[in-house]
């Protein structure tokens, strides 16, 4: 196979898109640099220099870099609907489009190399300072993911994005990678995070890509939809915990451990693992070692392998009003349905004066409890009363930070730092898979 192409979407439905193009850009006969503003404008796109004049006004725009042109976009939002959502400047290579994507509003596509993509994945979505071993697993596994979901995506955009099944009493949703129908992937967390080269990309995660090119995670001659996760918490899950109910052998619980844990199966057991600190290799109390594997903003979440929140009912009733569109009256009780081996929670019923459902999968729990998202739906409730009985408040003590699918980030680094290669980690979070070279 030869190296693809893609279309990233880096904006989109956005009513304005600013920037500056740093060098020459063609388009429609013109040559253009320095700062612009696209406005949709009656039907089509207007392009508009720094005075703000019209240059052009397009269905599309297509802006072509004459050499080695780069591109900023000005307050991007990274962390879309995330506890760590803010906005950035952010500079890129390779092309730029920009296309209407809705009512009054347009989106921002770079089109750009799979190699030169994933140069800015591996330093967006952890630091390009981390250890090499890490960065170069992280390279293969980013490359599966993005190359296997191509394969399926290609020609069926906009379809298998979000599944929803209603029952009597039960709302259960997962959200999978495939529903742009604009480009092939965002630049967000919904896809993986490519947060531009200004200021991320390093020597060493330009090398480890460049070092592991074309190397992909191979499963029965299959490319693997290598999914990853910031941290587990301990264990690893299962993917039908989070999406389809579909077995993926090389997507199934591991101990993020050289011993074994064994799997929770019970409330019982959920309450113990939860409220341990295992020796796990995400557990770490590294403060050295996590400055140099997390980018900044993520550092913010400090409590990623075991953490707590705690609402008074009344908050939580509002949220739980918000995010489900339900009123459930007076919040009585969250009751843990079904589990995954990790701990994590992929049925939850909630019990109010008046209504009662049961909700999954576990984003869509992460998602209903939070005003941004629950780290993790690995979770046990501790319910406070008065002394007639009524909840007064509900904590939450949780393990890991994200679905936990596939390979921890924050555990993987800490096996490469502990001299780990990257194709020992790799084998270990992705059982059966094979290491191959396809370009």
């Amino acid at each position: 196979m030869d190296e693809p192409k893609i279309n990233v979407g880096i904006c989109d439905g956005y009513p304005e898109i600013r920037g500056r193009l740093n060098g020459v850009y063609r388009t429609n006969g013109l040559s253009l640099s320095g700062e612009f503003t696209a406005r949709p404008r009656e039907g089509a796109i207007g392009l508009y220099d720094a005075f703000d004049r019209e240059v052009l006004r397009t269905r599309e725009i297509h802006l072509l870099a004459e050499g080695k042109g780069t591109f900023a976009l000005h307050e991007v939002t990274i962390g879309v609907r995330f506890h760590w959502e803010r906005r950035e400047d952010q500079t890129f290579s390779g092309d730029l489009t920009f296309l209407p994507s809705g009512e009054g509003t347009l989106a921002a596509v770079n089109e750009i190399s799979v190699e030169e993509y994933l140069m800015s994945v591996v330093s967006s979505e952890m630091s390009g300072e981390a250890p090499y071993a890490f960065l170069k697993a992280h390279a293969i596994a980013s490359r599966s993911w993005l190359v296997a979901m191509l394969s399926r995506g290609r020609g069926e955009k906009g379809n298998g994005q979000e599944t929803v099944i209603r029952r009597e009493g039960e709302v259960v949703r997962w959200y999978d990678r495939e529903d742009h129908a604009l480009f092939d992937v965002c630049a967000d967390d919904h896809c993986q995070r490519y947060q531009g080269i200004s200021g991320r990309v390093s020597g060493r995660a330009a090398e480890a890509v460049r070092e592991t090119q074309g190397v992909f995670l191979i499963h029965e001659g299959k490319i693997c939809d290598a999914r990853y996760h910031k941290a587990c918490g301990g264990m690893t899950e299962n993917f039908a915990t989070c999406w389809e109910e579909i077995s993926v052998p090389y997507l199934s619980h591991v101990s993020d451990s050289a011993r074994p844990h064994p799997p929770v199966r019970t409330e019982g057991d959920a309450e113990r693992w939860i409220l341990s600190c295992p020796d796990v290799f995400c557990h770490t109390q590294d403060q050295g070692l996590i400055r140099r594997i997390l980018p900044a903003f993520d550092r913010e979440t400090a409590d990623f392998s075991r953490w707590q929140v705690s609402y008074r009912r009344e908050e939580l009733e509002e949220i739980l009003r918000e995010k489900s569109g339900i009123d459930f009256g007076v919040l009585h009780k969250l009751v843990p349905l079904e589990r995954g081996p990790s701990g994590r929670i992929r049925l939850l019923r909630i019990e109010g004066s008046k209504a009662r459902v049961a909700v999954g999968k576990e984003l869509e729990i992460r998602r209903w409890l939070s005003p941004s998202h629950l780290y993790s739906s690995a979770f046990i409730v501790s319910t406070t009363r008065d002394p007639s009985g009524m909840p007064t408040r509900f904590t939450l003590f949780g393990a890991g930070w994200g679905h936990g699918v596939g390979l921890c980030q924050i555990g993987a680094a800490v096996m490469a730092e502990k001299g780990y290669t990257a194709e020992e980690i790799l084998r270990h979070y992705f059982r059966g898979a094979a290491q191959v070279k396809r370009y």
